[in-house]
């Protein structure tokens, strides 16, 4: 699934740092020890994939004090784990793949191809190299190995041990293709020896053709498929037959990137970082298809002019508006740039990209191939099939979007037939999963006011095992669903499951699960549902002896048609017992993320952070604003064309919430978050002030049009098509409303939301004359802090501004 840029999460693996002493049992808490290197709580189980025979497990664990990872192996039966030393990791596995006949695996181990006999237990490495290999595959017909170097596939021969590219690509014309031109003719005409070499050309090339056509063992002839474009992906067929490639303009340049300074380095010297560019200033490559016929070396372009709506321009109004107001300020070079495409755009996700699925599938058979295509105005997605015969493309599927395309919930493929898709979408107003027959119409194999993810074909095909949160927003499970239709079946009961590994057999689950005090953990348990078997227990005894405050998922009513937001609370249950209390309300980051879970939280810092807040007598509320993860469509889209607008009504209602349900003071609530967390505390300071007694903003976007174009344009469109969108939603518009005190923090090497964001803001509130405004920068730190130190100097300035400034009852 795609992970936002601007996440803000807090990274598990901290680098080493001097231990620190844990809370004594039902003693106090500290900051020293919430924001030390969290290897004192434990560490969490990674990756976890079966071995290719299905009888062990393996996993990570991050290693204390280091950010090493090592490998374990389990046995699923038992539950006996050992952590495998250097030679044995040299006999482990990765995760695999199997032919049809499934007696043959195939797995990525450190960066190398292995394939393994099942039935003997052989195993074979089939490359040894420099290079990085990835997506292994077996033939249709089971007689090759393919796989991928880059964006270069390979095909391994089981009988003959021989390795071959598959296709050699050049994106050069063909020089054996070239015309003579009427001087080149004339001298062909006048001299009978250059004559005489023409033909001693013409005949080895049709030799060659012939000794080609008829020799299996000969490498490919290079295709040429011309000077226009450059490789952006590729994707053989199973059978070997076809490729689809992906191709971007040549040469296609971003525009000028930020940069950031490291001013503590080993050097001594300051040293300048690249980051990314803009939103607008470097606006995604529009990218193109093309069919590679294998067989006979010819290719033929993939148009996309008969997909539904893409003559379309969703923008149409906008457009209309920002052109006529340039044109009204004589800008007419500006308003001629934003004409309209006779045709929109498009950019195929690569399997290299986050979002699901990949953007091209093929059917095991390789008789059909799926891609996914997606406008670069973030309002469209289509699934198209291959017409191999016509060389077109066939439109099965449109989901379109007023607002954007969401990032998540792109997944799909093929049922093992070989003729029906599968894919998610948001069509109804939650990510469901459907099936659609090439020839005929979809249907729904889920439906509901849930969302429906991480889709899993079972080996049979007869079923799809898939996470949702059908019980509760906040209460994800895995559930199985037959690829026929049927009923939607809970197979785990855990509420905080965080992912699954069917098995290879399809016959168990290996599934991670976690609580909010509890890191992720691994367990396993037949595939139809039953008891779980545990099989790790990674946690450390000093943190679980601790009694944490376990947070209670509390429904707050929307004053403005939203419904429930469901929010964390950490305090008294009664109104009685918080009264008079002050209260912080915790913002999290990445705008589309969902902290409101059963599961283990990102920010398991602020988790002991508010235990320490509740400890000294605030109450603590942390809300799924909308813009959150797991609540639909809507949820999701509300923010369109005005970021922090209703999300600030959404944290005001928690305020109001508190008040009316915890006794909590109005005049002594804070605010803090970081990243998107950072964003909505300057908003709600900016646009709000009054409200909250004090606010610490870190690593905050100030000015949308200086964040990247990838998750900005998605939400505002381009500043320069829709300028509207950004002044609304960026806070340094509203510098000259602050009034309540603000602390700002910012990472230095921040390569994410630069540290300019910042700095900017600050100078505009130096240029306003205002007061009680603050900046802490950090020399060593990115967009997610790693360095304890910086952790628990943050954390305490944030303590001590809602100390100064919210705790003290205001007379």
């Amino acid at each position: 699934m795609r992970q936002l840029l601007f996440a803000g999460l807090a990274a598990l693996a901290a680098l080493p740092a001097a231990a620190m002493s844990p809370p004594a049992p039902g003693g106090q808490l500290d900051l020293e020890t919430i924001m030390a290197n969290p290897d004192w709580i434990g560490a969490p189980v990674e990756s976890p994939y079966w071995s290719a025979d299905g009888r062990s497990l393996y996993y990570s664990l991050k290693r204390d004090g280091s950010k090493v990872r090592d490998l374990y192996r389990v046995d699923p039966a038992t539950g006996q784990s050992v952590k495998l030393d250097p030679s044995a990791m040299a006999q482990a596995e990765g995760p695999a793949v199997f032919d049809r006949s499934h007696r043959h695996a195939a797995y990525i181990f450190h960066g190398d191809v292995f394939m393994q006999d099942l039935t003997t237990g052989r195993r074979v490495q089939v490359t040894q190299t420099t290079e990085t290999e990835s997506s292994p595959r077996f033939s249709s017909d089971g007689r090759a190995l393919q796989y991928r170097q880059g964006i270069n596939w390979f095909v391994y021969n089981l009988a003959s041990g021989a390795t071959a590219p598959a296709a050699v690509l050049r994106f050069v014309d063909d020089p054996q293709a070239k015309k003579h031109n009427d001087l080149e003719r004339d001298q062909l005409v006048l001299f009978k020896s250059l004559r005489e070499n023409q033909a001693d050309k013409d005949a080895q090339r049709t030799r060659d053709d012939e000794l080609g056509a008829a020799d299996a063992g000969r490498a490919p002839k290079p295709i040429y498929l011309g000077e226009s474009g450059e490789p952006a992906d590729a994707e053989l067929s199973p059978d070997g037959r076809w490729m689809v490639v992906v191709t971007k303009p040549k040469g296609s340049k971003g525009g000028k990137r930020p940069e950031v300074t490291h001013y503590v380095t080993e050097s001594g010297y300051a040293e300048q970082q690249e980051t990314r560019s803009y939103v607008g200033r470097d606006d995604p490559a529009p990218q193109s298809l093309v069919l590679v016929d294998l067989k006979t070396a010819k290719f033929y372009p993939l148009k996309t002019d008969g997909l539904p709506g893409i003559k379309d321009d969703p923008l149409k109004d906008i457009r209309a508006k920002t052109i006529a107001a340039l044109q009204k300020d004589g800008k007419d070079d500006e308003a001629k740039a934003l004409k309209a495409p006779d045709l929109r755009a498009v950019r195929i996700v690569s399997n290299a990209d986050d979002g699901g699925g990949g953007g091209i599938a093929w059917s095991d058979d390789g008789q059909n191939v799926a891609i996914q295509l997606r406008a670069i105005d973030n309002k469209d997605r289509w699934i198209a099939s291959v017409d191999f015969d016509k060389h077109a493309l066939v439109p099965q599927h449109r989901l379109t979007d007023h607002a954007w395309i969401n990032w998540n919930f792109n997944d799909f493929g093929w049922l093992k037939d070989g003729r029906t898709l599968w894919y998610l979408s948001e069509e109804t107003g939650y990510s469901q999963l459907y099936t659609k027959p090439l020839a005929s119409k979809a249907k729904a194999l889920t439906s509901g006011k849930f969302e429906v993810s991480h889709p899993v074909l079972s080996e049979d095909g007869q079923w799809f095992y898939v996470r949702t949160n059908q019980v509760a927003p906040y209460s994800y499970d895995v559930y199985r669903v037959p690829t026929a239709g049927g009923e939607l079946s809970r197979v785990t009961q855990y509420q905080g499951m965080d992912d699954f590994v069917l098995s290879p057999d399809g016959r168990q689950l290996a599934v991670l699960h976690s609580s909010p005090y509890v890191l992720a953990q691994l367990a396993v348990q037949d595939a139809a549902g039953g008891t779980p078997r545990e099989l790790t227990n990674t946690m450390k005894p000093e943190f679980t002896a601790h009694p944490w405050l376990q947070p209670q998922i509390v429904p707050v009513a929307s004053t403005h048609g939203a419904g429930t937001i469901w929010a964390k609370y950490y305090g008294p249950s009664d109104a009685g017992a918080a009264a008079s209390r002050p209260a912080v309300i915790f913002v999290h980051g990445a705008g589309y993320l969902q902290n409101v879970t059963l599961s283990y939280s990102n920010y398991f810092r602020e988790q002991m952070f508010h235990n320490l807040l509740v400890q000294q007598g605030y109450v603590v509320l942390d809300m799924d604003y909308r813009a959150s993860e797991g609540y639909g469509r809507e949820w999701r889209t509300a923010i369109y064309r005005q970021m922090g607008h209703p999300e600030l009504e959404d944290l005001l209602d928690g305020k109001a919430w508190l008040v009316k349900n915890r006794g909590v003071d109005p005049k002594r609530v804070g605010i803090y978050g970081g990243s998107y967390g950072g964003f909505m505390t300057l908003i709600a300071l900016l646009r709000a002030p009054g409200e909250f007694a004090a606010g610490s903003a870190l690593r905050p976007v100030t000015d949308w049009t200086s964040y990247n174009h990838e998750y900005t344009s998605n939400i505002l469109n381009d500043p320069q098509l829709d300028p509207e969108s950004f002044q609304v939603s960026s806070p340094i518009n509203y510098a000259d409303k602050l009034q309540d005190p603000l602390l700002m923090q910012h990472g230095l090497i921040d390569d994410n939301v630069v540290a300019s964001d910042t700095i900017r803001l600050y100078q505009r509130f130096i240029e306003l004359h205002k007061t009680n405004f603050w900046m802490s920068l950090y020399p060593m730190e990115r967009h997610g802090f790693v360095h304890p130190d910086s952790w628990h100097d943050e954390y305490r300035r944030i303590d001590e501004l809602f100390n100064t400034y919210v705790k003290p009852v205001k007379q």
